[in-house]
């Protein structure tokens, strides 16, 4: 049962110096511990900053965000040992074997030993990797690296898992089958899961709430039916178009 905030977002605004508009645009919002948390919105709505700032990639600009209880600002430190980070863009060693990419990513997270090999070999028994865990990744699908992607992230049991794009590129099958997965991580280890995603579709089954971002400026948070059904829509990607506008957007 959904109880208490996770992360709270009070006044987030972020400048960027050779724009004539700020990235984001006094954001908050509250996301609630082990919610499915989608972030939607056209290219160039603040999705990357947002996302960047919640990982502490880009510096906190005006505002606050709270993870836990612990302020990005002060503890930023703290903060990274509990989330999960799974990028868009594949970040593996090509030449190195799914598990040795894994095992390497574990020992950055801390673990070692028997615990490491143990988790990782569990990791990707259930995600359907056999012998095919010990070739180069260079010689993987894109979904098989979007899965060794995705277990990196997972690795250490994060209780706030941070997914842009986790499905982008990849084919229908093993997009369910990550979300399946995604769906049992947020079910047996209780994480909060933060999600970005140009799927509408996807997002509209997969979150329990979403907020759809344009310009910097969260328009519009709920539960995706429920949005769906207020707006007069068929379905969130028409929703979607109604209030991000029909242009084509770079």
């Amino acid at each position: 049962m959904i109880s208490q905030d996770c992360i709270t977002i009070t006044g987030l605004t972020k400048h960027y110096q050779k724009s004539s508009r700020p990235a984001l645009n006094g954001i908050d919002l509250r996301i609630r511990e082990g919610e499915v948390f989608g972030l939607l919105g056209p290219n160039g709505a603040g999705k990357t900053t947002f996302f960047s700032t919640l990982c502490g990639l880009i510096e906190l600009g005006e505002g606050e965000v709270i993870l836990q209880d612990l302020s990005i600002r002060q503890d930023l430190g703290r903060i990274k040992q509990i989330i999960g980070v799974v990028p868009q863009d594949i970040a593996l060693y090509p030449t190195l074997s799914g598990r040795d990419n894994l095992l390497f990513i574990g020992r950055m997270y801390g673990l070692k030993g028997a615990e490491l090999k143990q988790r990782v070999d569990s990791c990707l028994d259930d995600f359907g990797f056999d012998a095919n865990r010990h070739l180069a990744v260079k010689k993987y699908s894109g979904g098989m690296k979007r899965k060794i992607n995705l277990i990196g992230g997972i690795l250490h049991r994060p209780k706030i898992l941070l997914l842009d794009e986790p499905t982008v590129g990849i084919d229908v099958h093993s997009r369910r089958g990550i979300l399946e997965k995604l769906k049992a991580i947020n079910q047996t280890d209780k994480a909060t899961i933060i999600y970005t995603s140009h799927h509408m579709e996807e997002a509209e089954q997969f979150c329990d709430r979403v907020a759809i971002i344009d310009e910097g400026e969260i328009i519009q948070v709920g539960v995706p039916r429920e949005l769906v059904t207020a707006g007069n829509c068929q379905n969130l990607e028409e929703l979607f178009v109604q209030l991000t506008g029909k242009k084509i957007k770079d």
